[in-house]
């Protein structure tokens, strides 16, 4: 096992085709960025405890990204979180929470 202290917008190879870039995080958690081939089985721990999964070799959760939504469901979406932020007084002028 590799141990290693990183900064912000730091990366680390393994292999050719998997980045793991860390994006920041507090003193309780780290948020990470993984770029790998669809082929690759990615899951965290939690998810492999919670299905029993880590506890019989070979076996595995496969989890692959969501289809991107279409304009029209952006665009409800981004009218209900503004419609939502205007009642709450919380009008954000940055696309700092926009869909894109």
């Amino acid at each position: 096992m590799l141990k290693l202290t990183v900064k912000p917008g730091e990366y680390v190879l393994v292999g050719n085709d998997i980045k793991v870039v860390f994006a920041g995080g507090s003193a309780n958690n780290m948020r990470i960025l993984i770029d790998a081939p669809k082929s690759m089985n990615i899951a965290r721990s939690a998810a492999l405890e919670k299905y029993k999964e880590a506890e019989e070799p070979g076996n595995m959760v496969h989890h692959y990204k969501d289809k991107d939504l279409s304009k029209e469901a952006k665009e409800k979406i981004r009218a209900i979180i503004m419609d939502d932020r205007k009642k709450s007084g919380k009008i954000y002028r940055s696309g700092a929470g926009a869909l894109r």
